[in-house]
């Protein structure tokens, strides 16, 4: 008895109640080697608590955290030529990205989407690194027109938060001519007279830096992104010298007048509602979530005449 009591019993309930614990309850930080929750992370967008070290966001969280209570619309975007130079290396191009779609959910790099910020209308891009390194394909380019075809229909600014390796090696000289193409969209904002406002996050670099990523009204950057055409370990190698601490990365850039400003994640949205308002001639955002209520005329005073008719009554 006392054998089933004290070890068969134990070790049926130990089973049948053991609960598996999730794989993805923490990150690591990739500065400081920081444990972190996964809920106080998001909470965070995705910035680490410790060090401040701005770590990959999903385009669909970024927008969750941007727009007025993490609603937005989708934009549709034009469906390119899936496979049109039949390219194969290690795999086929259409097994890439199906692989790529699976990893992230998403249908390609770039995501755009129509909604408020601070009580701010805008059209916003997004591109998702991680999704085959946010490379420009023919489908990033039908994206950002379709986003400033957007913009400009409904008279709004466009955002344009990059991330990307550069070009798209799969489509070959059909992925470079989308450098010409979403720069002609950009001039399009610009006829229309609406601002255009590029975030460069971690990395931006290839051609898209070369193209749409540094034509905007406003350069905002994160604290210490990538930003460059060629690494600095290929001109390092180029020209046979060392080159300055930090050099291409953000805060360097904004010393060297490449960027307007170098913002945090978190604070982000209030710099873009306030840059926002003053390009579109608008009266300043008011704090909190609703609109400010309306005025409420002061009643005047009763005349004296009332107020002796009143007492005699």
């Amino acid at each position: 008895m006392n054998w089933i009591t004290n070890y068969v019993r134990p070790r049926i309930n130990s089973i049948f109640s053991r609960r598996e614990v999730p794989d993805n309850l923490w990150t690591k930080c990739d500065e400081c080697g920081t444990m972190l929750f996964h809920r106080e992370l998001k909470a965070n967008q995705n910035v680490c608590t410790q060090c401040d070290h701005h770590m990959a966001i999903s385009p669909r969280d970024r927008f969750e955290a941007l727009f007025d209570g993490g609603v937005f619309v989708g934009v549709d975007v034009p469906e390119p030529v899936s496979d049109p130079l039949q390219f194969r290396d290690q795999k086929k191009y259409p097994d890439r990205m199906k692989a790529a779609q699976k990893k992230t959910g998403e249908k390609e790099a770039m995501l755009v989407a129509e909604g408020e910020i601070g009580r701010t209308p805008i059209v916003a891009a997004c591109q998702d690194f991680s999704f085959m390194g946010g490379s420009m394909g023919m489908y990033v380019g039908n994206a950002i027109i379709a986003a400033a075809e957007r913009a400009i229909a409904l008279k709004r600014p466009l955002v344009l938060f990059s991330a990307a390796g550069g070009a798209r090696m799969q489509e070959g000289i059909l992925s470079l001519m989308q450098m010409p193409r979403t720069t002609v969209a950009v001039q399009m904002l610009k006829e229309a007279g609406l601002p255009y406002i590029v975030v460069l996050t971690h990395p931006t670099t290839g051609g898209v830096t070369a193209s749409y990523a540094m034509l905007g009204d406003v350069q905002i950057s994160e604290p210490n992104a990538l930003i460059c055409f060629a690494g600095p370990r290929v001109i390092q190698q180029t020209i046979g010298e060392k080159l300055p601490e930090g050099f291409q990365r953000a805060e360097y850039l904004l010393d060297h007048g490449m960027l307007d400003r170098v913002t945090k994640r978190t604070e982000l949205k209030v710099e873009l509602v306030t840059i926002i308002r003053m390009l579109m001639d608008m009266p300043p955002a008011v704090a909190g979530d609703l609109p400010a209520p309306p005025k409420v005329e002061e009643e005047a005073e009763p005349s004296e005449e009332k107020t002796e008719e009143a007492e005699t009554e």
